[in-house]
């Protein structure tokens, strides 16, 4: 895999919220729905390998398989280095899975509500929670509650909830 320059990459501004299990109907109400199954591991990092996390994407049609990179410029900014995978160098990337972590499994549901984006990521491993996210352009951005979701709490600022975390701990939050 090439070597990239993180520190060129485009920034990321998001808050994550903690939400009651969705209803998927309501979901696929919402204006631009659309929904993808994702399968994401998180890579170990070695003397030649930046590790990150590489991903399946699956929307029904088509399978993308993406390797991305996060740098934490604060609990809300990241720089985000992504490049698309071919299916060979996906399969021998995970050949890099950090030992003892699950794949995280989840259906993606993105729409639009209020002028912003979210994404509503709905995990094999949990049946009464979920999380959502929003992408800002700052991060005082105030982010309405869509009517279609059930806020528990928001948690931008607890890292349990962080996918690579959820990983290691195998859905479980300690």
């Amino acid at each position: 895999m090439e070597q990239f320059d993180i520190n060129s990459a485009p920034l990321e501004i998001e808050r994550k919220f903690l939400i009651a299990y969705p209803d998927i109907e309501a979901l696929q109400a919402m204006p631009d729905y659309r929904c993808v199954h994702m399968e994401q591991s998180y890579l170990e990092s070695s003397e030649d390998f930046v590790g990150g996390r590489v991903r399946r994407i699956d929307d029904g049609n088509n399978v993308r398989y993406v390797y991305t990179y996060k740098m934490k410029i604060s609990d809300l900014t990241r720089r985000e280095f992504e490049r698309e995978l071919s299916a060979e160098e996906y399969e021998e990337l995970l050949g890099r899975k950090i030992p003892d972590t699950i794949t995280i499994e989840k259906d993606r549901h993105s729409f639009s509500y209020a002028g912003l984006t979210y994404e509503l990521d709905v995990y094999s491993f949990w049946d009464d929670k979920a999380t959502l996210e929003a992408e800002v352009e700052s991060e005082d951005t105030p982010i309405p509650v869509p009517p279609c979701v059930t806020l528990i709490k928001e948690v931008t600022h607890d890292r349990r909830y962080n996918n690579s975390r959820l990983a290691f701990n195998k859905g479980n939050i300690e």
